[in-house]
């Protein structure tokens, strides 16, 4: 363990240098991020803090609006990914190998393909300006990855389980709600937060879906920050929306990382 340590030191500066360097940006002068070689009497700063949070709207009601879409959209997802993977899991072997390539292909298509198909859906649905209708397009590119991982843990559990509920006289619903939702709990925390971290990041569906500037979800309202123009680019205040945007993904990985961390390596190690 000694002789890995040090590459596990190298991994974590990696992995976190970015957030460190964006933190610290959030707190340096204009002259601090552009000479910051230099000996500056006043490097460091609270103005970016205070120009996005005393905006208006304030960056907290974009907080909650990607709150809200990323909230719906994770739920919409479990409802209908979670009785997918059971359907994907107890059909015929053939006929779930071909959906499973299907559903893989459907996870790595890129999705900014779709984008005049989907802007043109919200027009002639008149979906356009709700933070609700942003949990449609969200989930259904969700679907194909949740079904993945779901099915692939609904896989792992015995067979027998299912069967010995069956004999008790348990129906279908019985026996995902008391007997499998609960044996896959860590699967469904993952999923959950792989669907939380797509809806919350994502830029183009909600740039043209919503309009109005109270609805904007974060990533569009940082794009439009006060001050930002070809001659003058706010880096200071960048840096500050994004740290406190990374905040709510931030507690919930520390929050959820034992389920997330099993989830992920479920079914893994066999025997």
């Amino acid at each position: 363990m000694k002789s890995k340590r040090p590459l596990i030191i190298v991994l974590l500066i990696w992995s976190l240098a970015p957030f460190l360097w964006q933190l610290y940006t959030s707190f340096c002068t204009p002259d601090a991020i552009s000479k910051p070689f230099t000996l500056l009497s006043s490097r460091f700063t609270f103005d970016n803090y205070k120009l996005i949070i005393s905006s208006e709207p304030s960056i907290w009601k974009y907080i909650v609006n990607s709150l809200i879409v990323g909230l719906t959209t994770t739920f919409l997802t479990l409802i209908l990914a979670t009785p997918a993977a059971y359907s994907l899991s107890r059909i015929n072997k053939k006929a779930a190998y071909i959906t499973r390539i299907m559903l893989l292909l459907s996870a790595l298509f890129p999705y900014v393909i779709l984008f005049l198909a989907l802007l043109e859906m919200a027009r002639a649905l008149n979906l356009s300006n709700s933070l609700l209708a942003l949990a449609i397009p969200y989930s259904s590119l969700s679907l194909p990855l949740a079904i993945l991982i779901l099915s692939s843990a609904i896989n792992d559990l015995p067979m027998e389980m299912e069967e010995a509920a069956k004999l008790e006289g348990l129906k279908l619903w019985d026996r995902l709600r008391l007997i499998f939702l609960p044996i896959i709990r860590p699967a469904l925390a993952s999923t959950s937060i792989l669907v939380f971290i797509f809806s919350w990041n994502e830029y183009p569906i909600s740039l043209t879906w919503i309009s109005k500037p109270d609805l904007l979800t974060l990533p569009v309202a940082i794009a439009r920050i006060a001050g930002s123009s070809v001659y003058l680019i706010p880096y200071g205040a960048y840096a500050a929306a994004t740290v406190l945007g990374s905040l709510p993904l931030i507690f919930l990985v520390i929050i959820f990382q034992k389920q997330i961390i099993s989830g992920l390596t479920q079914g893994a190690i066999k025997g």
